[in-house]
């Protein structure tokens, strides 16, 4: 007892409680102060149970206290096993019983916290059966069992981050592992970039790409916006299929039916309508009525102790043997007329009964044949839009089985040996666990060798050089991509200038000719001007002679 007491004033002085007890000074706490320590570190564990217990009435403090230990499965030990002494020892605040709560709460305190919170969330509200017989009811009831299913596997998804080994250690070395991979990345884009400025018209092939890449990305998007398209036409296209197809069964039915038929038909209908109308839907609209006065009757009722419900649990005892002791003494009687109305009624309630029944499972039995002919029409249809053809029938019904039979067998093959592929599947995955849990206890062996030795983190540090040569090798895989692209673009304009250099030949080989000629002329023009000038020359110096002979003629 002393090592419990020891051990809760231990943890009572720790955080987050920070109380400043000893052994005397806790062992010298009144009940009422037990009390509200015992309040304290529940409410450690639940926020909920923050509460004054000087505020708080002992039954409820009492209740509440009771409620959390049973959720959080505490088992009274000893002495306390008996749940009324442990309930009087709890709401007296008895050391004997608050000992044992106390050590057993603070020695598991982190568990308890998950559990009070998941409790929170995963304590099921127990709706009675005749509730749930309401369809809001019944589907809000779906609803939360859903959110607690779907709050189960989110929780347990969580655990599994939390216990997946991932520390922020690891992960800030990895950023920063990736920023250098960054700049590198800059620095080699950088180098690439001034190789590239050294080609001519680099700057027109860079846009050229870019703008493929533009239009590659629209031509993505066209081709995933025409089959939404697509889909959407097929299923306008089987939509409007199934209504003509309806709309072809009903006017069939119309003209193969005769007046007789019609008439009878619309008969059963009125009378089943009317029934439903008269007799079934006034009972459950009552029954419903009924229901809502009695739960708004509860809602407005105040909140109900647990005195309350024992003096209620002692009233429907009372009322029930008084019914017990009426039925005795009717019994005594024994009156014939009473007897046999009382059989008559039986058989009444009983007809009405298989009555209503009958009613229930033919409204059911046609909502099933409506459905039934809903989707024999839909395969029909679909069959139809397969291979074109109607619903086998006879002969060929039975040779299709047998086919189907045939392929059923094989199907069962085929199922066989993809249960061995997964089999040895599980196999291969549990050996690749093995290897992988071997090569993490050498990997550990090593680091522990390497700090034997000295060099710890050589292996880490020959990790990081073979990732970077490895990363090294793509980008100068990526760069020796882009060289070839550029490459392969300069052979294009290469072909190109060739051809036009094709195309312009033959009108080189004419011009070159014109040019012979043109030179050969301009020698001859050159010739005649020179003739030309030379006689001109000699003409007048013919012409001056004359006219010096003729003026000294006249002076003469």
């Amino acid at each position: 007892m002393s090592d419990q007491i020891k051990f809760i004033v231990d943890n009572l002085n720790k955080e987050p409680f920070g109380k400043n007890y000893n052994l005397i000074t806790f062992d010298s706490l009144e009940p009422m102060q037990l009390l509200q320590v015992l309040s304290d570190v529940l409410a450690e564990i639940d926020p909920k149970q923050v509460v004054d217990i000087r505020e708080e009435m002992p039954e409820q403090t009492a209740k509440r206290m009771l409620s959390l230990l049973g959720i959080l499965k505490y088992k009274p030990p000893g002495n306390a096993t008996d749940m009324s002494n442990f309930r009087q020892g709890l709401v007296i605040g008895s050391k004997p019983v608050i000992y044992p709560v106390l050590h057993w709460l603070l020695q598991r305190t982190n568990e308890l916290k998950k559990r009070a919170y998941l409790a929170r969330f995963l304590i099921k509200l127990e709706v009675p059966s005749e509730f749930l017989q309401d369809e809001t009811v019944a589907d809000t009831n779906k609803q939360y069992e859903d959110l607690m299913e779907a709050f189960k596997t989110l929780h347990k998804e969580c655990e599994q981050l939390k216990t997946s080994g991932f520390s922020t250690a690891e992960i800030r070395r990895d950023i920063s592992a990736m920023e250098e991979e960054k700049d590198q990345l800059i620095k080699r884009v950088e180098r690439l970039k001034k190789r590239v400025e050294t080609v001519q018209n680099h700057q027109r092939m860079l846009k050229i790409a870019r703008q493929l890449r533009v239009e590659k990305e629209r031509e993505e998007f066209l081709a995933q916006q025409k089959q939404e398209q697509k889909n959407q036409l097929f299923h306008a296209v089987q939509r409007l299929q199934r209504i003509q197809n309806q709309l072809k069964s009903m006017r069939h039915a119309a003209a193969d039916a005769k007046p007789e038929s019609l008439m009878k038909r619309l008969e059963e209908e009125i009378k089943f309508n009317s029934y439903m109308v008269t007799e079934k839907f006034p009972k459950e609209l009552e029954n419903k009525k009924k229901e809502l006065q009695f739960l708004q009757k509860v809602v407005s009722e105040p909140a109900m102790g647990h005195s309350d419900l024992l003096e209620l649990e002692s009233k429907i005892n009372e009322i029930n043997t008084q019914i017990s002791q009426l039925i005795e003494k009717k019994m005594m009687r024994n009156e014939p007329i009473e007897g046999k109305l009382s059989l008559y009624r039986q058989q009444a309630s009983i007809i009405s009964r298989k009555k209503e029944a009958k009613a229930e499972e033919l409204q059911e039995a046609k909502e099933k044949l409506a459905n039934l002919e809903r989707e024999v029409s839909v395969k029909t249809n679909q069959t139809r839009e397969f291979d074109g053809t109607e619903v086998l029938k006879g002969d060929e019904f039975k040779r299709y089985v047998s086919k189907l039979r045939s392929k059923s067998t094989v199907f069962k093959k085929k199922h066989q040996i993809i249960a061995e592929f997964k089999a040895e599947f599980g196999l291969l995955q549990r050996t690749e666990e093995l290897l992988k849990q071997r090569h993490e206890n050498i990997q550990h062996q090593l680091q522990t060798i390497e700090e034997k030795k000295g060099i710890s983190g050589y292996s880490y540090t020959q990790e990081e050089l073979e990732r970077v040569s490895a990363l090294k090798s793509e980008v100068d895989e990526m760069k020796g991509r882009t060289l070839d692209d550029m490459s392969e673009m300069v052979k294009r304009l290469n072909s190109l200038v060739s051809e036009k250099k094709s195309a312009l030949a033959p009108v080189i080989k004419e011009l070159r000719q014109l040019r012979q000629k043109c030179q050969e002329l301009t020698q001859e023009c050159d010739e005649k001007k020179s003739q030309y000038d030379s006689c001109a020359a000699g003409l007048e110096s013919n012409r001056s002679k004359l006219e010096q002979g003729t003026v000294y003629q006249k002076y003469c």
